[in-house]
């Protein structure tokens, strides 16, 4: 047992995040730690399992700070391998199930795992060739028998701040999505504080969490809720029925949801037949939030919500309290404590208040880097030439009214976020030029009542092209799950302006005359 009482350890500028949990496992054997579709675990029992499996990781001979990846759906396993990961001095390396194959083999390979531990479900998918350099274990069928035998403890390890905790790939994107490399540090300040203000405020900790553990939103649902020695409810899979199911039975008190979700439980017909008057505290963050579908759900749905606006890159971190600022709703909040936020031109020079800009910010969450891209990694910072500090390009535009709250304007690059994931339109347009037939390609997002924003292309095609749909199907087949394009239109000529830059607002026009995507 550590020195110090887990709640009373939360308070501190830096702790043993594993330390934590074995407290807590100490204090309360019996109680719940983790819930998914097929079982529970109680605290004692997630304790005992997390240790098994660092301790036969460390008799692997793996290196202090090497990653172990994990691919598949969300579930109890992944959850003790993940923990078991940090546990053993090493990092988590969760990668999108999304992603193609070769994305997968090519983020495996630079995140420098040894072992992956996968679902049979997603292994079978792959085919039987897949991550032949690697040691592959079977999360749902084998991990019991690889775990050291019971009552097996892993060494003693303590982390320094600066050791990496978890690394997060970037969805979205061909080639070799970037890593994004979070240290223990930078962890416990993001989660630490939030697991003792729930505590503190004597918030019963049960969490929903339903967006899959590979993201770094449903952190939000997971890390700060076991911190605070509550229960985590996983879902493999999000769909409306299951999650009102579990949200009444479990007596839910707080959630992380991404706007499509929310926007799937307004529209679910039975939505009303289930009890969430447990519900406290509701976070929304990695999409577009419209000021209408937030007055819906802090109408329809009990407790707080709380929007949260920041990068996984970290930058600056803002909060709306939507049920406090009914009028701000059209933002993203203010600047939390800790964050910093600025508006630059093009030149990188601050505009005026009001003015719309390029928004860059720092606080103290902010990623170690892009693993082994140290060139990219720096071209996502601006530094301020009169202090040498250094911040993150948010890769948004917006600007900030006279009380500080932070509106959204555009997004720099076109990024398009469909389904809470990014996705650059660059890949899409590169993937549309590989075939033959294309001449030009340029993809736009538009909204999508399922997705919230959906990829829509426009290709420029020779004489002897095959129809568009065919296209769409070829590039479709090379992209992850999240990047497919929902409608390709062929077009006589692209707009462009009179410096032949290209108007997107004006293939914006022209998708919304073909009709909503799905």
């Amino acid at each position: 047992m550590g020195d110090i009482a887990p709640q009373s350890a939360l308070a501190a500028p830096f702790g043993n995040f594993s330390q934590v949990l074995a407290d807590w496992a100490e204090r309360q054997p019996d109680a719940i730690a983790l819930r998914d579709e097929q079982s529970s675990l109680s605290w004692s029992a997630l304790h005992d399992r997390v240790e098994r499996t660092a301790a036969r990781l460390v008799g692997t001979g793996l290196e202090r700070g090497q990653a172990v990846a994990i691919l598949g759906a969300s579930s109890i396993p992944y959850a003790i391998v993940f923990l078991a990961a940090v546990r053993a001095g090493w990092v988590a390396a969760p990668l999108t199930t999304s992603a193609s194959a070769d994305q997968l083999e090519a983020m495996a390979r630079d995140s420098g795992a040894q072992h992956i531990f996968v679902t049979r479900a997603k292994l079978d998918e792959l085919g039987p060739e897949a991550f032949a350099s690697l040691d592959v274990i079977v999360l749902d069928e084998q991990l019991d028998d690889w775990m050291g035998p019971e009552g097996t403890r892993a060494p003693d390890i303590t982390p320094g701040p600066g050791d990496p905790f978890n690394i997060i790939y970037s969805s979205g994107t061909t080639g070799t999505p970037k890593g994004i490399v979070h240290s223990h540090q930078m962890r416990w300040r993001q989660f630490a504080a939030t697991a003792g203000s729930w505590l503190e405020a004597g918030l019963p900790v049960r969490t929903l969490a339903s967006t899959p553990l590979y993201s770094n939103t449903t952190m939000v649902a997971f890390l700060p809720a076991l911190l605070a020695g509550g229960t985590v409810r996983i879902m493999g899979k999000f769909d409306t029925l299951g999650w009102l199911t579990h949200a009444e039975a479990d007596r839910t008190t707080i959630t992380m949801l991404v706007p499509v979700q929310y926007q799937r439980l307004m529209d679910e017909p039975r939505f009303g037949d289930f009890d969430l008057s447990s519900l406290t505290l509701k976070y929304c963050t990695s999409a577009p939030f419209s000021a209408e579908l937030k007055r819906e759900v802090l109408e329809r749905m009990p407790g707080a919500l709380i929007e949260i606006y920041s990068m996984t890159e970290g930058g600056v971190v803002c909060l709306l309290e939507a049920h406090k600022f009914p009028d701000k709703l059209h933002t993203v909040g203010r600047p939390a404590p800790g964050s910093e936020l600025r508006v630059l031109d093009d030149e990188d020079r601050e505009v005026p208040p009001g003015t719309p800009g390029n928004l860059v910010g720092r606080s103290h969450t902010m990623m170690s880097g892009y693993k082994n891209r140290p060139d990219q990694t720096r071209e996502g910072y601006w530094t301020d030439p009169d202090s040498g500090e250094t911040w993150q390009r948010m890769g948004d535009i917006g600007r900030v009214d006279d009380e500080g709250f932070v509106e959204l304007v555009g997004r720099a690059k076109d990024m398009i976020i469909s389904g809470g994931f990014n996705i650059y339109p660059v890949d899409l347009e590169n993937e549309l030029l590989r075939e033959s037939d294309v001449t030009e390609a340029a993809v736009i997002g538009m909204p999508s009542r399922k997705w919230g924003e959906t990829p829509v292309g426009f290709v420029m095609v020779s004489a002897d092209a095959r129809g568009a749909e065919e296209i769409r199907e070829a590039v479709n087949a090379r992209l992850g799950k999240t990047q497919r394009i929902a409608q390709l239109h062929t077009i006589d000529e692209m707009p462009r302006s009179h410096i032949g830059k290209l108007l997107k607002t004006e293939l914006r026009d022209l998708a919304a005359q073909g009709g909503a995507p799905d």
